[in-house]
């Protein structure tokens, strides 16, 4: 059991944005630690941070990008969705940050008035350690769906994918503790995403955003008064607006990624479209604005929002 200590979020759960008819609140898990940029996004070095001013200081520190891990929580035509759970407590990883994390992010959720039990859908943009941890929670020494009642979700392709490849023990453990106990429960969905994307609840579309995983998913939000674009893995970092050929070292198919994130920021920039990150930092969204042949993020912290 990795007994580091992992900071808190300070920031209240009910931090959010009003879209019109939908509202989405991020809820934080961790501050991923500092070594984690370097380590994921090997090209964003500090000469490249240093050609984006506008990434310090929320984005970057003097050297190196800052990345969190947090969910979505949106509500949107009578139902309480949830967009990706992080990577979990209690869980045996690899990754020596996210071993046995001990973290408040059940009562965080709860306080932005989403218990695990009236949760009705769970949304997974992809099978990833630190997008499904909470999927699943550990009673009685069994894990078990953490959203009792929700139906989950996650692309065909990107299932069909993770069935047919031999995967080493980490990933295997990932699968066992966090995704087939779901499965097991009956409560996992495929869905088949078109190029036009897929609408799976009222406002609420996936789509495709294939090259990190090859059946990754973003998560539109279509208010009545505004737009959202959830990420995934498609955008790790605001860095990638201002150099979108900056890739993650665990993209499968970079060459695929870098296109799907040109093809996401081009249909967002210059409009009053959300972009919010999977694992932005706060202030987590902003609108996007063309900068030449770059992008960059123009933060929106959100609001204060009741439960």
């Amino acid at each position: 059991m990795n007994t580091m200590t992992h900071p808190q979020a300070a920031t209240p759960a009910s931090t959010g944005w009003h879209l019109g008819g939908i509202t989405v609140r991020r809820v934080d898990e961790i501050e991923l630690p500092r070594q984690t940029g370097p380590w994921l996004l090997p090209g964003a070095t500090k000469e490249v941070l240093d050609e984006a001013s506008w990434l310090r200081p929320d984005f970057a520190d003097a050297e190196v990008p800052r990345l969190a891990s947090h969910s979505f929580a949106v509500t949107a035509g009578g139902l309480r969705i949830v967009v990706d759970t992080g990577i979990g407590n209690g869980k045996e990883r690899a990754n020596p940050a996210w071993n046995g994390l001990d973290t408040d992010f059940l009562e965080q959720l709860t306080a932005a008035g989403f218990p695990p039990e009236s949760v009705d859908l769970v949304i997974t943009t992809h099978l990833h350690t630190d997008h499904v941890g909470w999927n699943t929670r550990l009673a009685d020494g069994a894990w078990v769906p953490t959203f009792p009642r929700a139906r989950y979700l996650t692309s065909r392709t990107e299932w069909d994918h993770w069935a047919g490849t031999e995967l080493d023990e980490a990933r295997a453990q990932m699968f066992r503790d966090s995704v087939h106990p779901v499965r097991d429960a009956g409560q996992y969905d495929l869905v088949d995403v078109p190029d036009q994307g897929y609408e799976v609840a009222p406002g609420i579309v996936l789509v495709p955003a294939p090259g990190h995983t090859p059946g990754q998913v973003a998560v539109e939000l279509r208010g009545g008064d505004r737009r959202a674009l959830i990420t995934g893995d498609s955008i790790h970092h605001p860095v990638q607006l201002s150099h979108p050929h900056v890739h993650s070292c665990v993209d499968i198919d970079s060459a695929q990624a870098i296109r799907t994130r040109a093809r996401l920021l081009d249909a967002v920039a210059d409009t009053d479209a959300l972009l919010m990150g999977t694992h932005f930092p706060r202030p987590t969204a902003g609108t996007v604005r063309r900068e030449g042949d770059r992008y960059r993020l123009l933060a929106e912290p959100g609001v204060q929002l009741p439960s």
